[in-house]
């Protein structure tokens, strides 16, 4: 059964329909909806007494087995709840972490599931983690007058410090692939954007990858990396990356800090949109909120509005006044206006770029081998003195670090 309320003293109010596609996502049949408004929360059971029996009658009738806020409920009122109704209760903070649990694949994402999840649970821990001491022995460990909710929040401590080390590794381990990257001087792109958007067929379609793609919220939870090669630019790092999702609790976002920091080293930042939904600027405005919380707002962005299909409408590129690309129109799924957004990003991370005529006599084999190994040689012919004119174009960062090896090449 699912509740929502309008509660006047909010700002921003949630999305019902949203919910409804988040527990539809996570597996759940939804057999009621309660809807309702109130000024304020009722501080022991959220909603009102009127309310609360409206719904303890729906949950008779249709035999319901959990009841689903799509609000944040504090311990007490999820306790409350669960005693006046005798069902499990769920917020919307909950009900997130289960999907997320649910799609996470990879040890880290797993890691990073179980980290938010603990510390969700430990303001509502009452009994029952007694099963975390087989990653510890439990006889003789308990101390003088411990009781079972002390050791089963001493046990709660351990695995938190232990997550929170084994995830400290993994972020140090993906620092030194971006190390390696910055070194190399390879641009990276990162895919962001309101969940279901369509990241990550739109990954697949540039990558010509296979991954994980579905109708459904948060299908993407473990960073993907792969490489394109880029006319002009040469290659670039595609990044996709978990989904946002209107008021994202802060616990996710510090337990997926590790995967977050590919979007907070990113060079560029395709905004993926989803055209065809009449909530489009409200999704923007959330992609923009979770973005400054990690710190990314400042970097530079380029808006895909992507699902032109469903709107019936041609694929286009749209620049601002400095003639700089500013959103591209394309479909993901069809691939109408994939070109548009390679030149789109092409002219984004290849700005510095070096264009320029080289002739090279014969003893120069070894500048022209590397320029040719760089790809960076876009027309060669040579003269009756056996000297190579080559027309160029490579990034400049690579462009200065040859003209600093051996001879000048000849202009």
């Amino acid at each position: 059964m699912l509740v929502h309320l309008n509660i006047a003293s909010e700002s921003e109010r949630e999305d019902p329909r949203e919910f409804e596609e988040l527990v539809l996502s996570a597996g759940g049949d939804p057999v009621a909806f309660v809807m309702g408004a109130r000024v304020a929360p009722h501080p022991r059971t959220f909603v009102g007494s009127g309310k609360l029996e409206e719904i303890r009658e729906q949950v008779h009738a249709e035999c319901a087995e959990i009841v689903m806020f799509n609000h944040a409920l504090s311990p007490s009122q999820e306790r409350n709840l669960e005693r006046e109704l005798q069902c499990r209760v769920l917020d919307r903070t909950g009900l997130i972490l289960d999907i997320f649990a649910q799609r996470a694949r990879t040890h880290e994402g797993k890691l990073q599931v179980e980290l938010a999840q603990l510390q969700h649970m430990s303001t509502r821990l009452v009994r029952g983690w007694t099963h975390l001491e087989r990653q510890k022995g439990g006889i003789g460990l308990r101390g003088p007058g411990e009781t079972q909710l002390e050791t089963d929040r001493r046990l709660l401590r351990v695995r938190l410090k232990s997550i929170t080390a084994r995830l400290e590794k993994v972020r140090k381990q993906r620092e030194q692939g971006r190390r390696s990257r910055t070194r190399a001087e390879i641009p990276t792109v990162s895919l962001v954007g309101y969940t279901n958007a369509g990241k990550s067929t739109l990954f697949n379609r540039i990558t010509e990858s296979t991954v994980y793609v579905a109708d459904q919220l948060f299908a993407t939870l473990d960073p993907t990396l792969r490489r394109v090669e880029l006319e002009n630019v040469g290659p670039v790092v595609l990044a996709d990356t978990v989904g946002f999702i209107a008021h994202l609790p802060h616990k996710l976002v510090e337990a997926f800090k590790a995967t977050l920091e590919e979007t907070l080293n990113a060079d560029l930042l395709l905004h993926v949109v989803d055209a065809a939904t009449e909530d489009r600027g409200r999704n923007i405005d959330q992609v923009q909120d979770v973005l400054a919380e990690i710190g990314a707002e400042e970097i530079p962005q380029l808006q895909v509005f992507n699902k032109i299909d469903v709107l019936e409408q041609s694929p286009r590129l749209e620049r601002n006044a400095d003639g700089r690309p500013e959103r591209v129109w394309l479909s993901a799924a069809t691939g109408e206006g994939t070109e548009l957004l390679l030149q789109a990003i092409a002219e984004l991370v290849g700005q510095d770029m070096v264009s320029e005529e080289l002739y090279l006599d014969p003893k120069e084999g070894g500048l022209r081998a590397a320029l040719y190994s760089l790809g960076a040689v876009e027309a060669e012919d040579y003269g009756d003195d056996g000297v190579a004119h080559l027309s160029v174009r490579l990034p400049r960062a690579d462009w200065n670090r040859l003209m600093k090896k051996g001879p000048e090449p000849l202009f």
